[in-house]
């Protein structure tokens, strides 16, 4: 069995596949200042619940942002799995799409396998964005190559600041968006600005991206937010919530 891994700024998300079948995965707060027995009693507990046997994995890849995540995780797969991780850099992925940055090595992990995923199913050229800690925009050709993209501050951080810094203005959850615009109270306007602001600017970054595109790019969005602007956006036409741990598992096999 493969077991994968995708560290990101807020989430880890944690996947197992049979073959190419996904048998379970759990999304987990990202823990930087663990060790690899801590991170062992943390996976247990989540195997546990699934039926998963430790003994079953035999192979591992993992992607991310979080460099003291490195040490831990590597430890953990060599000292409980018996198996070195590969681990997810723009050069193990240059067969698979070419990287038309200035500077590959500067792309994130995520956007890279998120940017095989999307390819590998759709074949076309595209548009993905991912709404996690940061909400980030990649391009995509139609031949398959990584183009580059925009890195905006996520909406949870976005919010955060909004929060900590207007002091007059409460601390809303946002799970679901108001139904109109305008807004009749504090909190239905800062859920307005915060929701149809971001979808807003998604529908706007979309369309400056298609026109220097030059195609017509299919788009599709992930990360913890993506089912709820979804929903107001008006350019985005496919959520792909397991589209980072498909593409681990995709660059596995490829390599």
């Amino acid at each position: 069995m493969l077991l994968v891994i995708d560290v990101g700024n807020t989430n880890t998300v944690i996947g197992v596949y049979d073959g190419d079948t996904l048998k379970h995965d759990w999304r987990i707060r990202t823990i930087r200042d663990s060790t690899a027995d801590e991170f062992n009693v943390l996976a247990n507990g989540l195997f546990s619940t699934k039926g998963v046997n430790c003994e079953n994995i035999d192979k591992t890849i993992i992607s991310s942002v979080v460099p003291s995540s490195v040490p831990i995780l590597n430890a953990f797969c060599e000292k409980y799995l018996n198996v070195t991780p590969l681990w997810i850099k723009p050069d193990s992925v240059k067969k698979l799409m070419p990287i038309l940055y200035n500077n590959p090595n500067e792309v994130g992990a995520d956007r890279i396998v998120n940017a095989v995923a999307a390819y590998d199913k759709y074949k076309t050229s595209l548009i993905i964005i991912d709404f996690g800690t940061a909400t980030t925009f990649d391009a995509i050709s139609e031949k398959g190559e990584y183009l580059g993209g925009a890195i905006v501050p996520g909406i949870m951080i976005s919010s955060e600041a909004l929060f900590q810094k207007a002091s007059k203005l409460p601390r809303v959850e946002i799970f679901e968006a108001p139904e109109k615009v305008i807004g009749k109270d504090t909190i239905e306007s800062i859920k307005s600005g915060i929701i149809h602001g971001n979808a807003a600017m998604t529908d706007g970054m979309v369309e400056k991206m298609t026109k220097e595109m030059g195609t017509s790019p299919r788009v599709l969005a992930t990360g913890g937010l993506a089912p709820l602007i979804s929903k107001i956006s008006k350019t985005i036409e496919a959520v792909e919530q397991s589209l980072t741990i498909d593409g681990l598992r995709i660059i596995y096999n490829a390599l």
